[in-house]
């Protein structure tokens, strides 16, 4: 017979009792099967535990845990599913405050291999004390994959011997908050320098935090950005950009081979330290601005017979990922590494949308999907107005958790290639550990279900439920997580349709809305559906231009007020208008002004806005012609929810 693992957690003093029990359904993430064998067991002492072999019918980081009269016996197929038991355990038992728990027998194993959440610890430093102490909750929830994003422009955070300017220089600058170094000079400062803020971990630092994630089941993944975001490498070393300046651009000059060389050396340093599988090279919004007038950029790309600066990046992303397979090794990237074409042997991270992740799962590639619709923990978790600062958007506990990553469009001989789901937390506006931790939890819990649990078994009403009793729990521990029982929730003008005599009236958009922000298409300004707190909600209308368009009401009639609601947040560039001139008529071709509205709002305001710009009017009208005009310094985004005509 095979031996098999067994890991016999006996609790002392078990007794069958007749009073409520705790049962498994308070379990984060719900567990995969249970049911419950009658009777209770009521303990007192510490558990301990023991060790046998038995691994027979269980799955990868799974376990079956047998709570009966006698005790808790759990039985693993390794120390993972060991100590997810264990994490299961502890939220059954409220961190040990319950002695009585309901005889069942639970059987548990994770739905993807990969269920991840991201730091972001180049725009603000986080301490080793901080990371371990996420790491600690992210255990509690199953979560086994820490993505640490150690370089961008705000500030470069591992030791590289080889490149002492990284952290001698890079690591630092003036301002601590982002926005001001951002919308500032953008310079770095030396180490050393008074009032500097930053950091970076020295190797040692690094893998006590790797041995401190690995106790807890935990793979660390970093990231080092490449072609892109790598402002503070260009200041620190100039004569790896285009233009051989410092400060001269956020992208590495592919042209020159000692980039490519550069870049080896880091990762061999960064390789040393992190001894996992991925290591994730960023890829994302590279501008490539400077590549098509750099003399060494276009004699690479006729050198390599490539096509475009597109595939100038792809040949970047495949030499870098040949070199990181000889070393025993696989790539993360973002999807935009498929631009230009992208060996199967990568794995694509999928977060403007899941069009990416589906595209490089039908090319052959694994993917993990992280789409910032329900993944990014850097939007409001409710109601703005009484959130601390965020970049903006709106993404409720409810939303994260309705996400599904199995698509219909997804082949189903390609499935495999899902390996997982990320949650991440970008920190441009996240200056305090305290408020980065308010933003992770509980968002990341529902994730982490979304990772492990069985498909199909989600109830939103449920987990809310468990998630107030976690977050007292975590609270219990120390965390400042964000208090789901005291949430506002959506804007309340969205909750219900609006009525009014346009619904349903076609509508001819002299200017286009943009493709990114389509709402539900050319009626969104039409059905009655006011837009909630996020611009990308579905039912606002995004321009990246002035706003003209006419509505037709199909007929003639009294009309006595024209107005539609904007909104503003400065983080991502979206301001009221500058002015609205609204326009009727009874003929669709001669058109009298029926009023100008005048914004009042300052494009300095750094909370969230609503404004209505409307006219009162007395006159019959068939059409209505409504244009809204950019503010000519800020420009930015016009988000517009309906066309109100009363």
């Amino acid at each position: 017979m095979r031996t098999e693992t067994l890991i016999a957690a006996v609790i002392s003093v078990c007794i069958c009792g007749i009073v409520s029990a705790q049962s498994p359904d308070v379990i984060i993430p719900a567990p995969a099967e249970f049911r419950f064998t009658g009777g209770t067991c009521n303990f007192t002492g510490e558990p301990q535990v023991k060790i046998l072999h038995n691994t027979k019918d269980i799955r990868p980081e799974g376990y079956r845990m047998t709570i009966s009269r006698k005790g808790v016996k759990v039985e693993a197929a390794d120390e993972a599913g060991a100590f997810y038991a264990m994490q299961s355990l502890d939220q059954m038992t409220a961190g040990g405050s319950i002695s009585e728990l309901a005889c069942c027998e639970i059987n548990d194993y994770p739905r993807f291999p990969y269920r991840g959440l991201h730091f972001d610890v180049s725009r603000h430093f986080r301490s080793i004390d901080f990371l371990k102490k996420q790491i600690d909750a992210m255990a509690h929830f199953k979560m086994n994959k820490m993505h640490i994003h150690l370089t961008d422009a705000a500030g470069w955070r591992m030791q590289i011997d080889a490149f002492p300017r990284l952290t001698g220089f890079a690591a630092w600058r003036p301002e601590k908050k982002w926005k001001d170094w951002w919308f500032g000079d953008r310079l770095y400062s030396e180490a050393g320098t008074p009032g500097a803020y930053g950091g970076f971990y020295t190797k040692d630092e690094l893998m006590d935090l790797v041995e401190y994630a690995a106790a807890r089941h935990i793979d660390i993944i970093p990231e080092i950005e490449m072609p892109g975001h790598s402002e503070e490498v260009m200041a620190a070393y100039p004569e790896l950009s285009c233009s051989g300046e410092s400060y001269s651009g956020s992208d590495f000059c592919i042209g020159k081979d000692r980039t490519v060389e550069f870049l080896e050396k880091v990762l061999d340093e960064v390789m040393e330290v992190f001894p996992y599988e991925y290591i994730h090279i960023g890829g994302d919004e590279a501008s490539k601005k400077n590549w098509k007038e750099c003399p060494d950029c276009q004699h690479r790309i006729a050198e390599e017979g490539l096509k475009d600066v597109d595939e100038l990046q792809s040949w970047l992303i495949k030499r870098i990922e040949r070199y990181v397979i000889s070393k025993g090794r696989k790539i993360i990237g973002w999807d935009e590494i498929l631009e230009g074409g992208v060996s199967p042997t990568a794995t694509v991270m999928s977060w403007r949308g899941t069009e990416g992740g589906i595209r490089a799962m039908g090319y052959g590639n694994d993917i993990i999907m992280t789409p910032g619709k329900y993944c990014y923990l850097d939007h409001a978790q409710d109601a703005p107005f009484r959130e601390p600062e965020s970049i903006g958007g709106y993404l409720p506990l409810e939303l994260a958790y309705s996400y599904e990553p199995v698509e219909e469009s997804m082949p189903a001989d390609g499935l495999h290639h899902l390996k997982g789901v990320q949650a991440n937390l970008w920190s441009e506006y996240i200056t305090e550990d305290s408020h980065a931790e308010y933003m992770y939890w509980p968002r990341a819990a529902a994730i982490a279900e979304t990772g492990w649990s069985p498909q199909g078994s989600k109830d939103y009403a449920g987990f809310r439920e468990r998630m107030v009793r976690e977050t007292e729990l975590l609270k219990a521990r120390g965390y400042n997580p964000f208090d789901i029982s005291r949430e506002y929730g959506e804007r309340k003008a969205s909750a219900k349709l609006v009525e009014h005599k346009a619904i349903g009236a076609s509508v001819t958009y002299h200017k286009p809305y943009s493709n990114a922000y389509t709402g539900e298409g050319d009626g969104t300004l039409t059905d009655g559906k006011a837009g909630g707190w996020a611009y990308g909600d579905g039912r606002w209308l995004g321009f990246i231009s002035d706003i003209d368009l006419t509505v037709d009401l199909g007929s003639t009639m009294p009309v006595h007020y024209i107005g539609a609601t904007f909104m503003q947040v400065i983080g991502p560039e979206v301001f009221m208008p500058e002015r609205v001139e609204i326009y009727t008529s009874e003929d669709g071709v001669e058109f009298g002004l029926a009023g100008i509205c005048h914004n009042d709002v300052p494009v300095t305001a750094e909370e969230l806005l609503f404004r209505e710009f409307g006219t009162v009017c007395n006159t019959n009208a068939r059409y209505i012609r409504y244009k809204a005009f950019r503010n000519p310094v800020c420009r930015g985004w016009l988000f517009t929810d309906e066309i109100v005509v009363n």
